[in-house]
């Protein structure tokens, strides 16, 4: 019975699986970050609607980045809380694993995208088995960015940042998937993995993936 958060983004999103199935999930998309309103509130609604207390679960788990500071820090800080509290395991997922897992494909490759700053996006390449074959990397979109994967074979592109690069590339290997954010709903199968191999996070010292550092705005 795992709880997973998902924060990294502008969506707020919870989701509880057992047995290796989805059994119930509340979210909602808010540009004004309402994680820090909202979050704890899903986590005891959705306790109670599958008639669950916390003593019946068995892991947390938590999108531990790339992704929005605030998002990232209020999701880690939550779960970290919840597992320190319960005496239970803490497990972290890719945020871009996750954002790709949206899509099912037979070719080519999926490139998980999430807005940074101005024509700046957080990336991966994965193949249609969900492999990295690129580094996560923070990248400045330009006309040839990708130029190599569109040449050679499908490439779809999914997430906040794929606005940005469908202004800029017409290629006709580009497949753009819009209004797709990182979810709950998707990590929990790649938290059920994790548990069953028993990969854990150290609670005490464990922090988010966020591949940059914090620039504050005024």
């Amino acid at each position: 019975m795992i709880l997973s958060i998902e924060t990294s983004t502008t969506n707020c999103s919870v989701s509880i699986g057992s047995r290796g199935s989805l059994l119930g999930y509340k979210e909602v998309n808010s540009k004004n970050f309402s994680h820090s309103e909202q979050l704890h509130t899903f986590i005891l609604e959705l306790l109670k609607e599958q008639q669950l207390s916390t003593k019946d679960l068995e892991a947390i788990s938590v999108s531990k980045g790339p992704g929005s500071y605030t998002g990232l820090r209020i999701g880690v800080s939550a779960a970290k809380g919840l597992a320190y509290a319960l005496d239970l395991p803490l497990i972290s997922v890719p945020t871009l694993l996750c954002l790709a897992k949206q899509l099912e494909i037979q070719k080519g490759v999926i490139i998980p995208m999430l807005d940074a700053r101005r024509m700046e996006v957080y990336a991966e390449i994965l193949n249609a088995e969900f492999k990295s074959i690129r580094e996560i990397k923070a990248e400045i979109l330009d006309e040839n960015s990708y130029k190599k994967e569109l040449e050679t074979s499908e490439v779809h592109f999914i997430g906040s940042g794929v606005d940005k690069f469908k202004r800029i590339c017409n290629h006709p290997n580009a497949i753009f998937h819009q209004d797709c954010l990182p979810s709950a709903k998707e990590q929990y199968e790649v938290a059920e993995h994790k548990w069953q191999k028993k990969i854990f996070e150290d609670v005490a010292y464990f922090e988010p993936y966020y591949l940059k550092d914090f620039v504050a705005g005024r």
